[in-house]
C-alpha cells in the first residue's frame, strides 16, 4: 500500500478513536453535570420556598390555598414540591396523596436526601430535602421541604447535548481529515517525485535528475540527491574522458613502436635507420612504462587508504629536499629561486607523509621549471587555518582553457610530458587533507598554492 493512503488510514483510524473516547467519557460526564444542576436547583427553589413569607398561621387550610395561589412568581411545571411542618403535617404539595406519602416515606428514610431516587412507575426523580433553621421566622420553623424532578427531562437534556456534541466533533474530525489529506499530499508529493529522481539514478540517467523545489527536511534530501546525481554526471564524464585519453596517451607510442619494429623486421630501415629506430623503440616502450606507472601510482593514491604514513614534518626541510632534488633541472634551465616565508625563530610542521608530498612538490617545481624564464618563486604563510605553500614562475601562465581542468588527468599544455603529474599531486595534497589551486598571476606566470592544516 503506498505511503499516501496508509497516512490517511492511520489518521482516520486515530480520529474514530479520539471519538469513541469522548463519546465513553463526556455521555456519562454529562449526566452527572445536568443532576448536579438539577440538585442545585433544586435546592434553591426549596430555599426560595420556605423563605416565602405567608400572611396566614399554617394551620389554616386557606393559607396553604394562599401559597398555592400566589402570584409572586410561576412555580416551575416539572418540579414537584411537599412542605412539612412539625408533626408530619402536610402544608403544601403539588402531588397527589398517594406520591405525597410516598414522597415523605423517602424523605424520612434519608433526612438530607442528598443522592436520592424516587422510583416510580413511569419515572424515575432527583429528590432534595431541606429543612428551615431555628432562626427563621416562627411560623416556618422546623419546616421541611421536599423537593422533586423528573430524571426522564435530564436524560432527554443529556441526549441532546450528547447529539450536538457528537456532531459538532465529527464535523470537526471530518475537517480534521481533509486538512490531514491536503497537507499529507503536499508532504507525500515530493517524495513521490523525489523517488522518480532516485529511479533516474538507477538507470544511470545522472543528466535528466532534477532539483525538487520543496522546502524543509525533505527539501534537503532533495537538493543532497540532486547534487549527488551532478556529481555522479561529472565522474563518469571524467571516466569516459580518462578512457579517451589514455587510449590515445597509449595508441601513439604503440604505433611508433610497431611501425619501426616491422620496419626493421622487413628489411625497410637498415644501417643508422634501423638503430635510429631502435632508439625510438626504446624512447617509447620507456614512455608507456612511466604512463602506466603513473596510472597505476594515480590508482592506488585515489583508491588505496594503507600507502599513506602521516607524520609531522617541517616545512622548511620539506622545501630545502625538494629543491635539492629539482636542482639539476633548475641547473640545466638556468633558473634562479626564490625562497621567502616562515622564519627559523619557531620550525612550522604539517602532519603528511613526507615522501608523496615530496613528489607533489617536485612534480610542481618541475612543471614550474618547463615553463619559467628566468624565476621560480617559493613562499610560505602561516596563520590559524594552516600552512600555505606558494610556488609561481615568470612564465607565460596558463592558457584560461586549460586552467579549469588543470588537475585532471591527461591535461597538459604545450610542453607536458604525460599529463599525469598534477592529477598524482592533486591526489596526494587531498588525501593529506590539504587542498590544492592554480591561478594566473596579474603580471605574469602561474602561481600554484598548496594549502595543508597546521601542526604547531
Amino acid at each position: 500500500m503506498r505511503m499516501i493512503y496508509r497516512l490517511h488510514l492511520s489518521f482516520a483510524f486515530l480520529l474514530l478513536c479520539i471519538l469513541a473516547i469522548t463519546a465513553v467519557l463526556i455521555h456519562p460526564l454529562l449526566l452527572d453535570t445536568l443532576v448536579d444542576s438539577q440538585r442545585k436547583e433544586l435546592r434553591d427553589q426549596a430555599s426560595w420556598l420556605m423563605n416565602l413569607s405567608p400572611v396566614m398561621p399554617l394551620t389554616s387550610v386557606q393559607q396553604t390555598d394562599a401559597l398555592k395561589n400566589s402570584n409572586t412568581t410561576t412555580w416551575p411545571g416539572n418540579t414537584s414540591a411537599i412542605l412539612i411542618a412539625p408533626g408530619e403535617k402536610v402544608v403544601y404539595s403539588t402531588l397527589t396523596g398517594e406520591a405525597t406519602t410516598e414522597l415523605m416515606e423517602l424523605s424520612k428514610q434519608s433526612p438530607t436526601g442528598s443522592g436520592e431516587i424516587w422510583q416510580r412507575t413511569n419515572d424515575q426523580y432527583i429528590v432534595e430535602t431541606l429543612t428551615s433553621d431555628q432562626d427563621s421566622d416562627l411560623h416556618w420553623q422546623g419546616v421541611t421541604a421536599v423537593m422533586a424532578a423528573p430524571l426522564s427531562k435530564i436524560k432527554a437534556m443529556q441526549l441532546a447535548l450528547f447529539e450536538r456534541l457528537m456532531i459538532i466533533l465529527s464535523v470537526g474530525g471530518v475537517v480534521s481529515f481533509l486538512l490531514s489529506m491536503l497537507i499529507t499530499r503536499r508532504l507525500v508529493k515530493p517524495l513521490e517525485e523525489l523517488r522518480k529522481e532516485l529511479h533516474k539514478v538507477k538507470k544511470r540517467r545522472f543528466s535528466e535528475v532534477r532539483l525538487i523545489e520543496t522546502g524543509g527536511e525533505i527539501g534537503e534530501v532533495a537538493k543532497a540527491v540532486y547534487d549527488l546525481a551532478s556529481e555522479l554526471e561529472k565522474y563518469q564524464r571524467t571516466q569516459k574522458q580518462f578512457f579517451q585519453n589514455t587510449s590515445h596517451e597509449l595508441k601513439t607510442p604503440l604505433m611508433s613502436i610497431q611501425g619501426y619494429a616491422e620496419g626493421i623486421k622487413d628489411g625497410i630501415f637498415t644501417g643508422d635507420h634501423a638503430n635510429k629506430g631502435l632508439d625510438v623503440i626504446v624512447k617509447e616502450s620507456e614512455r608507456l612504462k612511466k604512463i602506466v606507472t603513473e596510472l597505476i601510482l594515480l590508482g592506488k593514491l585515489e583508491s588505496e587508504a594503507g600507502i599513506f604514513h602521516l607524520d609531522h614534518v617541517p616545512v622548511r626541510e620539506l622545501i630545502a629536499e625538494t629543491l635539492e632534488r629539482i636542482n639539476p633541472l633548475l641547473v640545466k634551465n638556468r633558473l634562479r629561486v626564490e625562497f621567502n616565508g616562515l622564519g627559523s625563530e619557531q620550525e612550522h610542521s604539517i602532519y603528511v607523509d613526507r615522501e608523496k608530498v615530496l613528489q607533489a612538490l617536485i612534480n610542481i617545481m618541475g612543471n614550474a621549471a618547463r615553463y619559467a624564464k628566468e624565476t621560480i618563486r617559493i613562499q610560505t604563510s602561516a596563520n590559524a587555518e594552516g600552512i600555505a605553500i606558494r610556488i609561481t614562475d615568470d612564465g607565460e601562465g596558463i592558457p584560461e582553457p586549460l586552467l579549469s581542468q588543470l588537475f585532471e588527468r591527461f591535461a597538459k599544455g604545450k610542453n607536458g610530458e604525460t599529463g599525469l603529474g598534477l592529477a598524482i599531486s592533486r591526489a596526494i595534497v587531498e588525501r593529506c587533507r590539504g587542498r590544492i589551486s592554480a591561478h594566473n598571476e596579474p603580471d605574469s606566470g602561474a602561481a600554484f598554492v598548496l594549502h595543508f592544516p597546521a601542526c604547531f
